[in-house]
């Protein structure tokens, strides 16, 4: 290699890389689920039509201190369909929570006292709730984990079980997406 190249090398580099395409969030969720723009994608999103999905969480984080990923998907999923043209009268999303995921839904006080930290997902949930987000505990989890409503963050509704709340959603046409 020609060496003397090399600084105009590294320069052309840097330069065009400050133009590499980064992931946004927003506009549903700032602050969270950010996503890639997508441009002229061979299978073009309808987007005169309505996205309802329900989204069955099970899984939490190992790390006391993590931010659940798949709570995470849901902002992911607003914000793109919101970044791509969806108004967002036409999308629709429930969560529904169980398994060790469901101490994922505990207020900062709640988690603090069993954690020894704040919930790093509380701004999250409280954020996804304001958007008109259903976020549905399976009571069976509830009871199971001794997670009650009153140590929930405001506006978590707790259902007779995760699998009732499935039924009742998809009943109503949501689709399923479970992560």
């Amino acid at each position: 290699m020609n060496f003397q190249r090399l600084p105009q090398f590294l320069l052309l580099f840097l330069v065009f890389s400050g133009f590499s395409q980064t992931t946004k969030s927003g506009p549903v969720i700032e602050g969270y689920g950010a996503v890639w723009e997508i441009n002229d994608p061979d299978f073009e999103t309808d987007t005169s039509q309505e996205f309802k999905v329900v989204f069955d969480v099970k899984d939490g984080p190992e790390s006391d201190t993590e931010l659940n990923r798949n709570i995470n998907t849901v902002a992911r999923f607003l914000n793109m369909h919101a970044q791509s043209g969806i108004p967002t009268a036409q999308l629709k999303a429930a969560l529904i929570v169980h398994g060790t995921a469901a101490r994922n839904l505990l207020s900062d006080d709640a988690y603090k006292a069993r954690y020894n930290v704040e919930n790093p997902n509380r701004e999250l949930v409280e954020k996804l709730l304001a958007a008109g987000v259903e976020i549905i505990m399976c009571g069976q989890s509830s009871k199971t984990r001794d997670l009650p409503k009153e140590d929930l963050i405001p506006g978590v509704k707790i259902a007779l079980s995760a699998m009732t709340a499935n039924i009742q959603l998809q009943n109503q046409g949501y689709r399923p997406i479970r992560l």
